[in-house]
């Protein structure tokens, strides 16, 4: 049970999202652990995994720290800020899922070979779902 400020307000968004049980997102604690939560994002077979980084990261503006960006490519206004929620976090992952930038892909060869084979791009997706759900 959580007793700190952040645990209890984190207990109560995580039960909203569960209630709500809308925008493709299903959501659980880890280990009765209120600060670490297990997601699964129901997603379109379209997404672009360029995104993500092999260890399952994903680079998003507003996970960045607020303050202005040093290489001037993000205003601290798109960054961290208080008044985000799991819900907007996890929205904003869902976003850059189905638009991610491919400029500047966290995954270079997915990226590759999203551009040049996206039949073999799909498939490796698949795997890598199958994989990470234990279904090898």
């Amino acid at each position: 049970m959580a007793t700190t400020p952040a645990g209890r307000m984190l207990s109560r968004q995580l039960q909203q999202m569960q209630a709500d049980n809308t925008h493709g997102i299903s959501c659980g604690l880890v280990d009765s652990n209120v600060f670490e939560w297990e997601v699964m994002l129901m997603i379109s077979d379209d997404v672009k995994l360029y995104g993500v980084y092999p260890s399952g990261e994903v680079c998003i503006s507003i996970l960045h720290p607020p303050e202005e960006d040093k290489y001037g490519y993000e205003s601290a206004s798109e960054r961290w800020s208080p008044v985000q929620t799991p819900e907007t976090i996890l929205l904003s992952v869902i976003s850059m899922l189905s638009s991610p930038n491919d400029e500047s892909p966290a995954n270079v060869e997915a990226a590759r070979l999203w551009r040049e084979d996206p039949k073999e791009f799909k498939k490796q997706v698949r795997k890598c779902v199958r994989e990470s759900l234990g279904d090898e």
